[in-house]
């Protein structure tokens, strides 16, 4: 399995979409928990101003696919998204330094 992760960055009108959605969001996460790596909101003091989800995939049209089934996705929560594929090597969710394992 590889990990993408979408850097997602809100648009304007965002807290009232995100408000509006909230419900159906979390529900999609939540029926989806074994998707995501590592998935939150990205904040500047209490503000939120965007998201990061970090996605299990076997490539990045499938990635694609469960990240644009996300209702923010839909609604245009997010102004610009960041998709790349990535390698966690480093750090206590990977253990350590994943060169030495």
């Amino acid at each position: 399995m590889t990990l993408f992760a979408a850097y997602c960055h809100d648009a304007e009108g965002a807290p009232v979409l995100r408000e509006q959605l909230l419900t159906a969001h979390l529900d999609h996460v939540e029926a989806h928990l074994c998707d995501y790596a590592v998935a939150g909101p990205l904040k500047q003091g209490e503000e939120t101003i965007g998201s990061l989800l970090v996605i299990k995939a076997t490539d990045e049209a499938e990635a694609r696919a469960k990240f644009e089934a996300d209702p923010y996705f839909a609604a245009g929560v997010w102004e610009s998204v960041s998709f790349s594929e990535f390698r966690g090597v480093a750090g206590d969710w990977v253990g350590g330094a994943a060169w030495k394992a």
